[in-house]
This record gives structure tokens, C-alpha cells and sequence, in this order.
């Protein structure tokens, strides 16, 4: 806060909100096309005294930026596990499970004074890494792109010329919950074999145990395999490559788009770069792939970064 900023904030700024499981981040751009950051911090959510001290501490994040920016906005976004049914009006498939079934955005509504528009954390990574990360700064000319984040969970998000592409049912780009392998078992959604549940971090942990019964973190794993003196490890790294290959083909086949950004943790790994690359090609409904799969740039940022954005309409 201390930085010398070359702006002071006005009514073109951006303003957004990360609500996450253990924190509540907030950030003020400048403007849409100059997104110097004027105000950014965070406080932790401290979900486990409930929904309504959650809301608390949503308002304390307001508060805090109004006072430094001097006013309210007419409008903030944010990015919430999960998404908000565009028909019930209540958050749904959310892994902070005090927010499912919660009317989220007419609650903050009421108590922010201000129109809230959210959407879910994988919608606003690829907005953010669209308007203003690696998609802005390799691939300026890119109108279709998809955004995956493949960490404890597996998301996805669809931005087309440039805006946010929701569905009918506030679902679109969920990838993560199409069919994949039986031998993922039981997701959480109440499906059987999930993307989810097969390339996911804690899946490939999982997938480790089972065949060694030693418990290791997925770090250790990739470096296991990456040295060659663990045949599971090894065995753990061909498998995620197979089967991201087949899910990303289908994403590929149906949205075809200019550029794929990976996020999250498992993203991390190098060999999705090459040799998932070429399985994603094995897959994919063409004789070649054109489609350029890229690491993130904004790192923790896009969440938040996205949620402002929202604002930009």
C-alpha cells in the first residue's frame, strides 16, 4: 500500500472480491485497460462460525476498501466456490458447503448496498488470464479460450470475444464432472468416475496409496517419477497423461479453442506440456492439434483479478 501509485481511484476502477475457504481478498484496478492494482488485502473467512459471520467478514473487506478508495462502487464481482444457480438464485457445488444452498448474491446485496455479480473461482482465472495474463501477452488475437484449473478439485471456465460464457444452468466449462474412468470411484457430485476423480491432485495422491501404501504428498510423486527410481511414481504419471488426453480432447472437440490456459497445482507439472500435449492430440478429432495448452501467468492473482473484471460490463 505503501507503493507510489500513478493514479488515485475514481469511478472507472474495478473492484473484486476472492472468497475463499480461508481467506477474504479484495482488490481495486484502476480502470479496465490500465489495471494498476490501488488497493489490495486480505482477511481470513473463517468459515467455520458459519455463513452469516462469513457475510461479516465480507463486509469488514468492503468497508476496508471503501475507506481507502473514499466512496462505494455501484458494483463489485466475485469469485465464490462454486456458482450461483441463474434459476433458484442460491450457491450450488460449492466445496465451502456452508454457501450451498445459501441466496449468496441477494444477501450481499442487501447488506452491501451495491449490485454483486459472482462467479465461480475457475470462470474468473480464465477471465483474468484472458483480459490481463498470459492470453493478453502471447495470444491477443485469441476470441475462444478455455481455462482449466486442475488442483484439489478440477474446474474450468469459457471466455468468448472476450466475455464470460455462464450457460443456462451457471455450468458452462465444468468439464471436471464429465464421465472419465470408473476407476476414479464416488465423486462427491453423486457421479461415479469424474474428471475429478481421476486426474485431480488428491486423486493422483490417491491413485499412489493404493498402489504402494504409502501416502505421499503429489510433489514427491512427480519427483519420484522425474528421478526414474519409483516405477509407481513413474506408473502415477503415465496414467494422468492418458487420461488428461482423453477428458481435454473432449473440450477441444466441442469448444475448439485458440488457447488453453492450465491452472491449479497439477498444472505445475512439465509433462502436460509435451507429452500430455501429444496425448490430448491422440484424442482429439483432427490430424493435428493447433491448440496452444499454456501455463498461467497471474499466479494467486486470477481469482481475484477475474472478480474485479466481472465489474467491466
Amino acid at each position: 500500500m505503501s507503493k507510489q501509485k500513478k493514479y488515485s481511484i475514481d469511478k472507472k476502477s474495478l473492484w473484486g472480491i476472492d472468497l475463499g475457504g480461508t481467506k477474504v481478498e479484495g482488490v481495486i484496478l484502476h480502470a479496465a485497460k490500465d489495471a494498476e492494482v490501488m488497493f489490495r488485502e486480505r482477511i481470513a473467512t473463517e468459515a467455520d462460525q458459519g455463513y452469516e459471520h462469513v457475510l461479516g467478514q465480507i463486509k469488514k473487506m468492503v468497508d476496508m476498501m471503501a475507506q481507502e478508495a473514499g466512496f462505494r462502487p455501484e458494483k463489485i464481482g466475485f469469485a465464490t466456490p462454486g456458482s450461483l444457480d441463474p434459476k433458484l438464485g442460491v450457491m450450488k457445488n460449492s466445496n465451502s458447503t456452508i454457501l450451498n444452498g445459501k441466496p449468496l448474491k441477494a444477501d450481499l446485496e442487501k447488506q452491501l448496498e451495491m449490485q454483486v455479480l459472482i462467479a465461480n473461482d475457475a470462470n474468473c482465472f480464465v477471465l483474468a488470464e484472458t483480459k490481463l495474463g498470459v492470453v493478453r501477452e502471447q495470444f491477443p488475437k485469441a476470441k475462444n479460450v478455455f481455462g482449466v484449473i486442475m488442483g484439489t478439485g478440477v474446474g474450468g471456465g469459457i471466455v468468448i470475444d472476450g466475455k464470460l460464457i455462464s450457460g443456462l444452468q451457471g455450468i458452462a466449462g465444468e468439464w471436471g464432472h464429465n464421465f472419465l474412468d470408473d476407476s476414479g470411484g464416488q465423486c462427491y457430485c453423486g457421479k461415479i468416475g469424474c474428471v475429478e476423480k481421476v486426474i485431480s491432485g488428491p486423486a493422483l495422491e490417491n491413485y499412489y496409496f493404493k498402489e504402494t501404501g504409502n501416502r505421499k504428498p503429489l510433489k514427491d510423486i512427480v519427483a519420484l517419477a522425474e528421478s526414474k527410481v519409483d516405477p509407481t511414481a513413474q506408473k502415477t504419471m503415465i496414467r494422468l497423461i492418458e487420461f488428461f488426453g482423453k477428458s481435454l480432447s473432449v473440450i477441444v472437440n466441442i469448444v475448439d479453442p485458440d488457447v488453453i490456459v492450465i491452472g491449479g497445482g497439477v498444472g505445475n507439472i512439465d509433462l502436460l506440456y509435451d507429452r500430455g500435449r501429444d496425448s490430448v492430440k491422440k484424442y482429439t478429432f483432427n490430424n493435428r492439434l493447433d491448440t496452444p495448452i499454456v501455463k498461467p501467468s497471474l499466479g494467486d492473482s486470477a481469482g481475484v483479478f477475474g472478480a474485479a473484471f466481472l465489474t467491466d460490463k
